[in-house]
Protein backbone atom coordinates (compact mmCIF):
# COMPACT_ATOMS: atom_id res chain seq x y z
CA UNK A 1 0.00 0.00 0.00
CA UNK A 2 0.64 3.47 -0.94
CA UNK A 3 1.84 5.70 2.09
CA UNK A 4 2.06 9.57 1.72
CA UNK A 5 3.83 11.52 4.38
CA UNK A 6 1.55 14.33 5.38
CA UNK A 7 3.02 17.14 7.19
CA UNK A 8 0.77 20.69 8.21
CA UNK A 9 1.67 23.25 5.98
CA UNK A 10 2.85 25.47 8.94
CA UNK A 11 5.55 23.18 9.71
CA UNK A 12 6.14 23.31 6.09
CA UNK A 13 6.66 27.21 5.62
CA UNK A 14 8.39 27.47 9.28
CA UNK A 15 11.15 24.85 7.78
CA UNK A 16 11.19 27.06 4.42
CA UNK A 17 12.19 30.10 6.88
CA UNK A 18 14.40 28.32 9.08
CA UNK A 19 16.51 27.26 5.82
CA UNK A 20 16.46 30.76 4.68
CA UNK A 21 17.01 32.35 7.83
CA UNK A 22 14.21 34.32 8.62
CA UNK A 23 12.87 32.44 11.73
CA UNK A 24 14.45 34.40 14.30
CA UNK A 25 13.69 37.70 13.08
CA UNK A 26 10.00 36.75 13.05
CA UNK A 27 10.01 35.93 16.07
CA UNK A 28 11.77 38.69 17.44
CA UNK A 29 9.09 40.73 15.56
CA UNK A 30 6.49 39.09 16.91
CA UNK A 31 8.39 39.13 20.73
CA UNK A 32 8.72 42.82 20.66
CA UNK A 33 5.00 42.99 19.22
CA UNK A 34 3.56 41.07 22.53
CA UNK A 35 4.69 43.42 25.06
CA UNK A 36 1.81 45.39 25.79
CA UNK A 37 0.04 41.83 25.68
CA UNK A 38 2.04 40.51 28.03
CA UNK A 39 3.09 43.54 30.39
CA UNK A 40 -0.70 44.97 29.97
CA UNK A 41 -2.83 48.46 29.55
CA UNK A 42 -1.24 49.82 32.23
CA UNK A 43 2.43 49.39 31.78
CA UNK A 44 2.15 49.73 27.81
CA UNK A 45 0.85 52.89 28.48
CA UNK A 46 4.38 54.35 29.68
CA UNK A 47 6.20 52.29 27.21
CA UNK A 48 7.55 54.88 24.92
CA UNK A 49 10.08 52.78 22.53
CA UNK A 50 10.59 48.67 22.34
CA UNK A 51 13.32 47.00 20.56
CA UNK A 52 15.62 44.11 21.06
CA UNK A 53 19.39 44.05 20.51
CA UNK A 54 21.92 41.26 21.21
CA UNK A 55 19.24 38.67 22.66
CA UNK A 56 18.00 41.52 24.76
CA UNK A 57 14.78 43.44 24.84
CA UNK A 58 15.25 47.40 25.33
CA UNK A 59 11.96 48.58 26.97
CA UNK A 60 11.92 52.77 27.10
CA UNK A 61 9.86 53.83 29.92
CA UNK A 62 8.48 57.28 30.61
CA UNK A 63 8.52 57.00 34.34
CA UNK A 64 11.45 56.66 35.98
CA UNK A 65 9.70 54.88 39.50
CA UNK A 66 7.88 52.03 36.98
CA UNK A 67 11.50 51.40 35.57
CA UNK A 68 12.72 50.46 39.33
CA UNK A 69 9.52 48.96 40.06
CA UNK A 70 9.88 46.51 36.22
CA UNK A 71 13.70 46.13 37.10
CA UNK A 72 13.41 43.91 39.94
CA UNK A 73 10.79 41.81 37.88
CA UNK A 74 12.80 41.27 34.85
CA UNK A 75 13.18 37.68 34.97
CA UNK A 76 9.65 36.84 35.41
CA UNK A 77 8.71 39.03 31.97
CA UNK A 78 12.11 37.47 29.94
CA UNK A 79 10.24 33.98 30.35
CA UNK A 80 6.32 35.01 30.12
CA UNK A 81 7.38 36.80 26.64
CA UNK A 82 9.43 33.73 25.67
CA UNK A 83 6.55 31.53 26.21
CA UNK A 84 4.08 33.85 24.88
CA UNK A 85 5.95 33.36 21.03
CA UNK A 86 6.56 29.81 21.99
CA UNK A 87 10.85 29.98 21.61
CA UNK A 88 14.04 31.52 23.05
CA UNK A 89 14.69 34.66 21.31
CA UNK A 90 15.26 36.81 24.70
CA UNK A 91 17.49 36.21 27.46
CA UNK A 92 16.71 39.46 29.00
CA UNK A 93 14.80 42.80 29.31
CA UNK A 94 16.11 45.65 29.99
CA UNK A 95 14.48 49.11 31.32
CA UNK A 96 15.68 52.19 30.18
Amino acid sequence: MFRRDVKELKDLIMRNMRQQGLEMPLLQKRLVEAWPVVAGDDIARYTLNTYILNQTLYVHLSIPALRADLSLRRQEFTGRLNDYVGAQVIADVRFC
